[in-house]
């Protein structure tokens, strides 16, 4: 068998998106099976010559899901190797997306979320500790993590292709804990202090063109572009198969989000794949 990968974590860090990614990339896949049924179900994979195979497992298989370390060493002892991957988010990620989609958390007895959450990560820590792969999604869009999943598990050409992720900020707010770079833009000039632009973002054109026709900033992109277009083959040679790249400045609204657009464009146009986020540009303007 080519691969065996088992999909599991916090209700609403993105599971079934997860899972169908995966089928969309040829495994065969099951949501939800029953922990008791994962030895069985291998067995029949192997006997019947299936080549990738994705399952779905959490917390909805009741006291099933008791047993799941006991059935992952029986896996072992077919001589099966086997993947985790494993999704989680911050509590108040979770908590409103349950809000958004009106559902109730499997272990919320009396309706409190947040005791659901604290319930599901303390039973399945265990779990967690031995995955493959553990994505945070709190800052992560459908699409992005879509992209993880498949840049994770790719084959042939697609490996070839770093997976980058910009990351506008604010440092008042803390650094992004997923970082793998951070670069302060704080030196550059702020359009903060222009009344005219103060209540505009670095999504706005009139903002693009104050912080982008700096002589400072040109040249700033351009040494960021070069360092990062070296760096990436030898990230690739490492094994590595996503880069977060954060932008920081004081508030998260103006020149970060205006930076983090403006390398977007360049390293997408240079053919690598880049998704770009913003996390404090909706958020108060005080610097």
């Amino acid at each position: 068998m080519q691969g065996f990968v088992i999909v599991s974590g916090l209700s609403g860090a993105g599971k079934s998106t997860a899972v169908r990614v995966l089928e969309d990339m040829g495994y065969f896949c099951v949501d939800n099976l029953p922990p008791a049924l994962l030895p069985k179900f291998a067995e029949l994979c192997l006997q019947g010559k299936v080549k990738k195979v994705a399952l779905g497992i959490d917390i909805r298989g009741g006291g099933f899901f008791e047993h799941i370390l006991d059935r992952l060493q029986a896996l072992e002892r077919m001589g099966l190797k086997y993947q985790i991957i494993f999704l989680e988010a911050s509590d108040a990620t979770l908590i409103r997306r349950y809000k958004e989609t009106r559902r109730r958390h499997p272990l919320a007895m009396q309706g409190r979320v947040l005791e659901g959450i604290a319930n599901e990560r303390q039973r399945m820590q265990e779990l967690r500790s031995r995955a493959t792969y553990v994505i945070d999604t709190t800052n992560t869009t459908p699409a992005q993590l879509k992209e993880e999943i498949r840049t994770l598990f790719a084959e042939g050409e697609d490996l070839e292709r770093l997976l980058i992720t910009l990351v506008s900020f604010g440092f008042k707010r803390g650094i992004p804990l997923d970082a793998d770079m951070v670069f302060d833009v704080r030196f550059l000039p702020n359009p903060f202090y222009i009344e005219r632009l103060r209540d505009c973002t670095g999504k706005d054109k009139a903002v693009q063109e104050y912080v982008l026709d700096w002589p400072v900033t040109k040249k700033f992109l351009a040494k960021v572009v070069e360092l990062i277009e070296f760096l990436i083959p030898h990230f690739i040679k490492e094994g590595k198969t996503s880069l977060v790249l954060s932008i920081g400045c004081t508030g998260g609204r103006h020149r970060s989000v205006t930076i983090a657009e403006e390398l977007g464009s360049r390293l997408s146009a240079n053919k690598h794949r880049v998704f770009v986020q913003h996390r404090d540009v909706e958020k108060d303007m005080e610097e």
